[in-house]
């Protein structure tokens, strides 16, 4: 074996390794991205739930509002815009982790072709050495 196809075969394998990484990397971000989105998904149906019993209260009822340790007395169509809001940034959220995740599920499937493009060259390369 000459030292040219050697060489050759040494920066496959180091492209092997960071592709290898790269792909660790986008498998990392993608987890989060679902726990994340989780985390959002809960909150999403709390704050449906309060909308709903916000939606069964009379105008006169009371609502609070919790502060800490503190409830603090709270009007019935702020409560309910307050909520509508919050709802409404969640749903934004998750749109937005719903794209990235999309962009993030693409890059991953074109590392894993380019690991696999790799593979096979450095699969040719020993298979030629070892008729060499």
């Amino acid at each position: 074996m000459n030292s040219s196809s050697s060489t050759a075969l040494r920066e496959l394998w180091g492209d092997l390794e960071n592709k290898a990484n790269d792909l660790s990397k986008l498998q990392k971000d993608i987890a989060k991205n679902h726990q994340v989105r989780k985390k959002y998904t809960i909150q999403l149906g709390e704050n449906e739930l309060v909308l709903k019993e916000l939606d069964l209260l009379n105008e006169d009822a009371n609502v609070y509002k919790s502060i800490g340790p503190v409830l603090v007395k709270q009007d019935l169509a702020e409560a309910n815009a307050n909520v509508r809001k919050r709802i409404e940034y969640i749903s934004a959220e998750l749109k937005r982790l719903d794209g990235s995740l999309q962009d993030l599920e693409e890059k991953q499937h074109s590392k894993r072709e380019a690991i696999l493009k790799v593979q096979q060259r450095i699969q040719s390369h020993q298979a030629r050495k070892a008729k060499a």
